[in-house]
């Protein structure tokens, strides 16, 4: 059992800058990997950005290429998207995930992008 627990979420002006946390109940290092994903009213959840806890192996959308990036802190048991240049486009709920041969998810946190 894992729990996930997401935050950083908010407001922010199109260009601007978030960092979202992604927090695990245990360590990471044995998770296959972890990774964020997103959902906007009306859509379908798409996958944003994923790492491997041990080979820091790390895939992102074409969609964020460029403008995101995904971390993981081992010691801490967290993962972080780090949020650049920041587009209306990007609004969503951000859910982090962990795959450890079953996947979990967090609660989700809400990104607002105003143009």
């Amino acid at each position: 059992q894992v729990q996930l627990v997401e935050s950083g979420g908010g407001l922010v002006q199109a260009g601007g800058s978030l960092r979202l946390s992604c927090a695990a109940s245990r360590s990471i290092f044995s998770f296959n990997g972890m990774g964020w994903h997103r959902q906007a009213p009306g859509k379908e959840r798409e996958l944003v950005a994923t790492i491997t806890t041990t080979g820091s192996i790390t895939r992102y959308a074409d969609s964020v290429k460029g403008r995101f990036t995904i971390s993981r802190d081992i010691a801490k048991n967290t993962v972080y998207l780090q949020m650049n240049s920041l587009k209306p486009e990007d609004t969503a709920v951000y859910y982090c995930n962990a795959d450890v041969g079953n996947y979990y998810w967090g609660q989700g946190t809400q990104v607002t992008v105003s143009s």
